[in-house]
């Protein structure tokens, strides 16, 4: 609003000299202003006295005041309610939500960190770190290869590599680049204490088994018999059919005794097949001791159950088989893989293989 170069004294003043009697026109060209601009002041200060302008003025003032703190409030509140749904918890995401600010309603710098409660400085900060491209290209490739893999096994395939990292720093840029494993459901877990199970001192002393299902993409099922080293987390076999009776599971120890040499014991669950006669006789004719679970009670098969888990989250999940001969390969190529390169967590992130030979070589060198 322009501002008037008459005080409302002065304006009151010129008002009263025409009320006196002189004529309006000689007033106006005394004071050097219009009639309309005369009439303007008539209309807002007629009647009134200097006391009554100068509240009257006040009164203006503040409402102005008023409107602008108004404004202002209001812009703020929907800038607010911009951001409102966005996670600002890092530096970059205040940087990114002061910009968008800025951009968006065209408020300046320090009027959008007024308003999100941050810090100039840290709006302003550039960072010098580097953007460590190669490493985050290396790790994308590994977890596309393995994608059920987390930042810990993806650590110890990149040192596998020859790439060297600080977990932290890794971490870090596994968050940035958005390669968290997804959980798949919930599982139920044990209530209480649980007791330990005794572990096996070598190699060959105890074999876990257990059968995995899956289905074909045109929905019939097969299953998957796992054979697993207690010792060593080997798995021995992976027997992929549409059928698998008790004297297959038979004909298959004994083509792993042939390769490996004769467990002494070997722990399964109560199912059918396991059960049948065929089973019973080949423990006699082996004299192998075959320790069947409490029904009931996985854990006691604790091995092969983990086993189980990681088989069917990083193969059997992630792979579609259209036929037999297919799932075989697939499912053996697996197998191969997770004996020779995948690290385990509780060998001290040695691969079976690996681990199978450190013992060997220390059984031999005692």
């Amino acid at each position: 609003m322009k501002r008037s170069r008459f005080t409302e004294e002065q304006i009151i003043g010129i008002l009263r000299e025409q009320e006196s009697g002189q004529k309006t026109a000689d007033v106006c060209r005394r004071h050097g202003i219009s009639e309309a601009t005369f009439y303007k002041y008539k209309a807002k200060f007629g009647g009134m006295d200097v006391s009554d302008a100068r509240k009257l003025k006040a009164l203006e003032d503040e409402n102005a005041k008023l409107k602008k703190l108004l404004a202002e409030a209001m812009l703020d509140n929907a800038m607010l309610k911009d951001v409102g749904i966005k996670k600002m918890v890092t530096p970059g995401a205040r940087r990114e939500a002061a910009a968008h600010l800025c951009g968006a309603h065209g408020v300046s710098q320090r009027r959008a960190c007024a308003v999100l409660a941050i810090d100039r400085s840290s709006v302003r900060y550039r960072s010098l770190r580097p953007d460590d491209a190669d490493l985050r290209e290396a790790m994308r490739r590994v977890a596309g290869e393995r994608r059920r893999f987390g930042y810990r096994r993806i650590h110890l395939m990149l040192e596998r590599q020859g790439i060297r990292m600080n977990q932290k720093k890794l971490r870090r840029l596994y968050r940035e680049e958005k390669l968290q494993v997804r959980k798949r459901g919930g599982r139920k877990r044990a209530l209480g204490t649980r007791r330990p199970m005794v572990l096996p001192g070598r190699t060959n002393e105890r074999w876990s088994l257990d059968f995995v299902s899956d289905a074909f993409t045109d929905g019939r099922r097969f299953r998957v018999l796992a054979v697993v080293d207690d010792y060593s987390r080997e798995c021995l076999a992976l027997v992929a059919d549409t059928s698998l009776s008790g004297l297959r599971v038979a004909r298959e120890l004994d083509a792993l005794i042939r390769l490996r040499g004769k467990p002494v014991t070997v722990v399964s669950d109560n199912g059918t097949e396991l059960t049948s006669m065929a089973v019973l006789k080949w423990c006699q004719g082996t004299g192998v001791d075959w320790h069947y679970i409490q029904p009931g009670k996985p854990m006691q098969n604790g091995f092969v159950e983990s086993f189980n888990g990681s088989f069917r989250d990083e193969c059997l999940n992630e792979t579609l088989f259209s036929s037999l001969s297919e799932a075989r390969s697939q499912i053996t190529a697996w197998k191969d893989d997770y004996n020779r390169n995948r690290p385990h967590s509780s060998l001290g992130n040695l691969t079976p293989h690996e681990f199978a030979l450190k013992m060997t070589l220390q059984t031999q060198a005692a």
